[in-house]
């Protein structure tokens, strides 16, 4: 058996023991190339082999693949390459749910048209139980910048270092901890603990056997890379540590805090060589030249400082950024720093020439880390925009802008032979993404910033999205393609909904007004104003005749569209209200509210005057629901109008029975805060903070779907089919998906 054979073998699941398992029979007799290639193009092969050794093992079998033999087969590689990166792109999602492995391979292949592409996703369709099919390509395809994503941390990532060797990653988050990533695979090696609070800054020594971080505790720790151990801590003399770096030379260790002070210690000792304290603001940055004799840092006083490293004398001061500098970087050859500031401009400075060269570029919002390539000719810059940039540091051009990340973006780091870019963010995510290949961005279509809301047509033939980039769009639900773009808030749009014949979107925003909008046109209709606080949700009745808003002014307003008119300002809550929804025959309104409660209203409809009466004493406020021990996000009812069911931070649903006036029972599954819900015959659709969809059966009380997003899940809506799902992400995708029976 060759060699080549015996890798191949060792490819198989742990269960089968012959390929002919999993290969049609015809295939007995052919090479081990086309052998290989059959079983890796292969769906039933992969869900195999992914449930049987993990997603990283199924990545490194196409590393196989990709050999001199299968490279000399026309387009073979290309093909391989690109499952192979579709995994890699999945495998913090595949890690937590092997089963999203179809949806993961159908919305990130689903734009490529090659037959073997085309066949593979044919056979991912083929799902024995009920699942969640994607309808377009939402997710971040193959082929682009981004090459994974980490996950671990539960808050910030603040910084990243990059070990000399460029095989490890280590973050430090806002969670209080490190971590410490095997960027080949990425694995989280381990975690150090010890830090009371927030982690700022880290650093790597440069042998690698050391890592150093700051903290706002006061403290400066140094850990043993290798064992995950703390060695010895730092303090005695610190004050919320914003910046760590090692001088080139790994004698020494410098910190930059927030009390303005810079120190120089040894790191054998931890003695303090130098205490630094020109400054007349917290120092947030701090960079070494390569020959260890200069330092630069960079200040809340709007200033870079250079100092003499031997003397601690203070050399030259640069001025000419307009706030807070964030990051200082050097050059590899010594001759020239780089700025990064709160003004959202990037600046190059002559360390000879103690000046100002140039202005590299400017990124919408705060620079947060900027970082050079080891061959001295590129700028990376991460910012509060979200995004990372390239310039070339000789044209002082931008070569390319990446932007997966979903929040500011706080670190970057290069690693050693330059390829790589590891970025981190406020997302909690860190990012790994390619430098020299890969398209510059893939993502595919959607919002700038969070879906926060998305309704569907009467018809199912399109759905509308509201997002923070203050947009509303109207989508083709069959085909996921924007029609077109509706703008006019001023602010983010919290809300939308529509009147039952579609022809009228009315949103809330974040500008605390509510405006109904013509769906064919886009033009405004009304604006609604009254609110003193962000409308967080709107609904509208049956009729058509009048849209309600809640919002964080703890009031609920009803609003006539036939007239524009403000005709009920309901009040009672003592929290403000995040979601309404209105029973189906129109009477009765519910809402949810930070109060942690759930109050069941009437609109007034009834033509009875002792009704009316009991209203006007009442306020319309008909009864109120206790149970959840949080703020609830959403309020949806079912069809019948019996039940009425309700999420929010506590992780669970509450199915409560109106006509009993109390709560039926409960559903567990989610992970996080349930942030919208919605309802279409038996079953709910819920979607949560923890990236996640779930359908459930309310007769069974079970999840009978899941879908598992890119980031936290803050919308979702069902077709009048009760089987189309439009959900929606932080991130700004959008997704469309259809509720398919098992095969």
């Amino acid at each position: 058996m060759s060699e080549f054979t015996q890798g191949l073998d060792k490819m198989l699941p742990a269960e089968q023991t012959h390929c002919l398992e999993i290969l049609p029979s015809q295939l007995a007799a052919t090479s081990d190339v086309e052998r290989l290639y059959s079983l890796l193009i292969d769906y039933n092969f992969i869900e195999s082999k992914l449930a049987a050794a993990g997603v990283q093992k199924l990545i490194e079998d196409y590393d196989l693949a990709t050999n001199s033999e299968v490279l000399a087969c026309d387009g073979k590689a290309d093909t391989l390459k690109l499952i192979q990166e579709t995994i890699r792109l999945s495998a913090h999602i595949l890690a937590k749910d092997k089963t999203q492995l179809a949806a993961q391979l159908i919305a990130r292949l689903m734009c490529f048209q090659t037959p073997e592409i085309k066949a593979l996703i044919a056979q991912a369709q083929h799902q024995k139980t009920r699942w969640l099919r994607p309808l377009t390509p939402s997710f971040t395809p193959p082929g682009g910048k981004l090459l994974r994503t980490l996950t671990g941390h539960t808050d910030w990532v603040q910084a990243v270092a990059i070990t000399p060797d460029g095989k490890r990653a280590i973050s430090a988050s806002s969670d209080h901890t490190l971590k410490v990533w095997q960027l080949e695979t990425g694995e989280e090696i381990c975690t150090l603990k010890g830090h009371l609070t927030y982690v700022n800054a880290v650093a790597v020594t440069p042998d690698g056997t050391k890592v150093i971080s700051g903290s706002w505790d006061n403290t400066i720790k140094i850990w043993n890379l290798a064992t995950g151990t703390e060695i010895f801590t730092f303090a005695g003399d610190t004050f919320a540590v914003e910046a760590v770096t090692v001088t080139p030379d790994g004698k020494r260790v410098i910190s930059g805090s927030w009390d303005g002070s810079i120190k120089v210690w040894d790191l054998q000792t931890g003695a303090i060589i130098f205490n630094l304290k020109n400054h007349t603001s917290f120092v947030q940055s701090v960079a070494v030249t390569p020959d260890s004799k200069r330092l630069i840092s960079g200040s809340g006083d709007n200033s870079i400082k250079v100092w003499n490293l031997e003397t601690g004398k203070e050399l030259f001061t640069l001025t000419g950024h307009q706030d807070w500098v964030k990051a200082v970087a050097v050059t590899p050859d010594g001759e020239k720093i780089i700025s990064g500031s709160y003004d959202g401009t990037i600046k190059v400075w002559s360390i000879a020439g103690r000046e100002k060269l140039f202005t590299l570029g400017i990124h919408s919002s705060f620079v947060q880390a900027v970082a050079v390539t080891p061959d001295g000719k590129r700028v990376i810059s991460a910012a509060g925009d979200k995004t990372l940039k390239v310039w070339n540091l000789e044209t002082k051009i931008e070569l390319f802008t990446f932007t997966n990340h979903i929040a500011p973006v706080n670190a970057v780091a290069v690693t050693p032979d330059g390829k790589q870019i590891i970025s981190g963010s406020s997302d909690k995510t860190i990012k790994v993404w390619h430098l020299e290949t890969g398209k510059e961005d893939l993502s595919m279509a959607g919002h700038g910033d969070w879906v926060n809301a998305v309704a569907i047509t009467a018809d199912g033939t399109k759905a509308i999205s509201g997002s923070g980039d203050y947009s509303i769009k109207v989508w083709n639900l069959a085909t996921g393609e924007e029609q077109f773009a509706i703008r006019g808030h001023e602010d983010w749009v919290k809300t939308i909904a529509l009147t039952a014949d579609s022809q009228r979107i009315i949103s809330g925003s974040g500008d605390k007004t509510v405006k109904v909008w013509h769906l064919e046109t886009g033009e405004e209709i009304f604006t609604f104003k009254g609110h003193e606080d962000w409308v967080n949700s709107v609904a509208v009745t049956p009729d058509g005749k009048m849209a309600i808003s809640g919002s964080g002014d703890k009031t609920i307003k009803v609003w006539s569209l036939e007239t524009g008119e403000e005709l009920l300002t309901f009040s009672g809550h003592a929290d403000g209200i995040k979601s309404v929804a209105l029973t189906p025959d129109g009477k009765r309104l519910i809402s949810a509210s930070g109060d942690k409660t759930l109050k069941v209203w009437s609109l007034g409809t009834e033509q009875n005057m002792f009704a009316s009466l009991w209203n006007s004493l009442t306020k319309n406020l008909l009864f109120t629901l206790k149970g959840h021990q949080s703020f609830i996000n959403a309020v949806a009812v079912t069809a019948d109008g019996k039940w009425a069911i309700s999420g929010g931070r506590e992780t669970t649903l509450k199915v409560w029975n109106l006509a009993s006036r109390k709560e039926a029972f409960t559903l567990a599954g989610h992970a996080d805060a349930v942030t919208a819900l919605a309802t279409a015959g038996t079953i709910a659709v819920s979607v949560s903070d923890d990236n996640t969809l779930k359908v459930w059966d309310l007769l069974s009380r079970e999840v009978v779907a899941s879908f598992r997003g890119d980031s936290a899940l803050k919308a979702c809506a069902i077709a009048p089919d009760g089987v189309t799902i439009v959900a929606a992400e932080a991130s700004g995708l959008v997704h469309f998906l259809r509720l398919e029976e098992g095969k």
